[in-house]
Order: C-alpha cells, then sequence, then structure tokens
C-alpha cells in the first residue's frame, strides 16, 4: 500500500524559511503525476498551494507566488516544498498529495500532514 510521508515542518519566525519534504512509500509505484501541497489554517478548508506536473510544470496559488518553490524528484519518488519569506498567515498544516499509479489502480494519496508555524 503506497503512503506519503511527510517531513519538515516546525517553528519558524517571520521572515524565515522551511522546507517540507514528502516521500511517496511502501507499494509498487509505476510513476506519479500531479504532486500537490495544500494548507489548512485552523477553521478553514483545505487549499491547493502548489502543484508540479510530472514533466516538471509548475502552479502557485498567489498568496505564496514568488516566496514558495515546488520541486521534485522522480527518481525518489518525493516532492518538496521550499518556503521562504514566511509569514505569520502561513502557519497551518501542509499535506501533501499526489496522483500515483500503483499495483491495481491509479488514485489520489495523501499524506498525515506537518504543523507550519510562522511566529516571533
Amino acid at each position: 500500500q503506497v503512503q506519503l510521508v511527510e517531513s519538515g515542518g516546525g517553528l519558524v519566525q517571520p521572515g524565515g524559511s522551511l522546507r517540507l519534504s514528502c516521500a511517496a512509500s511502501a507499494g509498487i509505484i509505476f510513476k506519479i503525476y500531479d504532486m500537490n501541497w495544500y494548507q489548512q489554517a485552523p477553521g478553514k478548508q483545505r487549499d491547493l498551494v502548489a502543484t508540479i506536473t510530472n514533466g516538471g510544470n509548475t502552479y502557485y496559488a498567489g498568496s505564496v507566488k514568488g516566496r514558495f518553490t515546488i520541486s521534485r524528484d522522480n527518481a525518489k519518488n518525493t516532492v518538496y516544498l521550499q518556503m521562504n519569506s514566511l509569514k505569520p498567515d502561513d502557519t497551518a498544516v501542509y499535506y501533501c498529495n499526489a496522483d500515483i499509479w500503483s499495483v491495481g489502480s491509479r488514485r489520489n494519496y495523501w499524506g498525515q500532514g506537518t504543523q507550519v508555524t510562522v511566529s516571533s
């Protein structure tokens, strides 16, 4: 069974940086299509932050454009989110999401979430 395992969250001061990682592990993976990062602040809906296609095309939400960079390493089945110039409004649980073709099916997977807190 494929799993997405996230790491890299934590507490950072405004203006600081963090790098999130998400690796697809276990199971047999034939191909990973779009990989995404979402954020969910307390009491709010889960919103798309950034997307990267298998070919490397990227999309960013307006609120993070120019500050966040999504990238992926297809050989490692891993997606990254480099977050710079962090603001208190970026405080949220960040979830990794991916469209994965594995044995028997192609489906959407979610990671467990990692907390990012931006505060002085």
